[in-house]
């Protein structure tokens, strides 16, 4: 493997990070809120609830600092490194913009990231966690 073909491969492993990362972050939230009536206990482990709490967190507060999420960052100096073609911005607008062909203002994803913030932690409300203490080993 050339160095070229090596810098793609890590610029696309960094992307199935950010993939991964994603859906866990949005994916997180849809089976906290269809756990509940399903009965699944591990929607209250305090662990999982926790990062994935601190993960939008992150993400909103990264959006209203205007900051490149490092994700995005990294790939992007591989596939540069690599000889690859580069997108402007961040992850989310870019394939936002792919995919729905949708141009808004950085405020706009920063509204929606908080949005989806408060619910979150709405979740909290709604589908407790167990306290740390009483988490069991294998939630």
């Amino acid at each position: 493997m050339n160095n070229a073909a090596l810098f793609t491969f890590l610029a696309d492993l960094v992307l199935l990070l950010h993939v991964l990362f994603v859906g866990f972050v949005v994916f997180g939230l849809l089976l906290v809120v269809l756990g509940k009536p399903l009965g699944w206990s591990w929607v209250r482990n305090p662990y999982f609830r926790s990062i994935h709490l601190v993960a939008i967190v992150i993400v909103a507060a990264q959006a209203w600092l205007g900051v490149v999420c490092p994700l995005t960052t990294i790939e992007m100096a591989l596939r540069e490194r690599g000889g690859g073609a580069t997108y402007e911005g961040a992850f989310i607008a870019h394939w936002l913009e792919s995919i729905l062909y949708y141009q808004a203002p950085g405020w706009v994803f920063a509204v929606a990231y908080s949005l989806f913030g408060l619910l979150v932690v709405a979740s909290w409300f709604w589908v407790r966690p167990r306290s740390f203490r009483k988490a069991a080993p294998d939630d």
